[in-house]
């Protein structure tokens, strides 16, 4: 299989995940502003959710550019993001429709957390294949971002029972953190590509 293979896959999957947390959006009762007030803790999930997915897309195609050959390791790595990120808009609904409980948050960050884990285990089994002194492996480096990101959501879903907005404001900050794609892989895309 060819890493565009392998991307064109992916890439339908997350226009699937994409279209099934829309249409859970719900359409306010009535014509005023007012209307949306119900629906706008969903909304402001639904936003949030959609900039993640956006982020692991963006992401994906670099990581998947600077890869030279795709293995089993790498087919069911990539499967085991898709299937974390397949549930965000699961996640989405149960915590934009409970905005401010507990569970659903746990649950939200929980499902961020895995999608994290997932995409460092993707990531590093595309390096393994490519050798630890690659340029592709250099530009990780320490992948200082990624363990924040893990440790943000750690912290967000430890924070969860007790003050549920330091859980917000933790993964608004990954997403911020990571909404420009990483300069780094994007440097060793473009040399690949000449």
């Amino acid at each position: 299989m060819t890493a565009g293979r392998l991307e064109a896959f992916s890439d339908g999957v997350l226009a699937i995940i994409i279209t099934i947390m829309v249409l859970e959006l719900k359409v306010p009762h009535g014509d005023s502003l007012a209307a949306l007030r119900p629906i706008l803790p969903t909304f402001l999930t639904y936003i949030l959710s959609f900039t993640y997915i956006g982020i692991y897309w963006n992401n994906h195609h670099h990581l998947l550019k600077a890869t030279k050959r795709v293995t089993a390791r790498v087919m069911w790595s990539n499967l085991h993001l898709l299937f974390w990120l397949s549930l965000v808009p699961f996640a989405t609904g149960w915590l934009g429709e409970n905005h401010g409980a507990v569970w659903p948050t746990i649950f939200y960050g929980v499902i961020l957390l895995f999608a994290a884990i997932a995409y460092t285990i993707l990531q590093w089994s595309i390096v393994c294949q490519h050798g630890k002194d690659s340029k592709l492996a250099e530009s990780f480096g320490t992948d200082l971002k990624g363990k924040i990101s893990i440790g943000c959501y750690l912290a967000a879903i430890a924070a969860a029972p007790f003050e549920q907005w330091v859980s917000d404001a933790l993964f608004v900050s990954v997403a911020i953190l990571w909404f420009i794609p990483d300069k780094r892989l994007k440097k060793v895309v473009e040399e690949i590509e000449g």
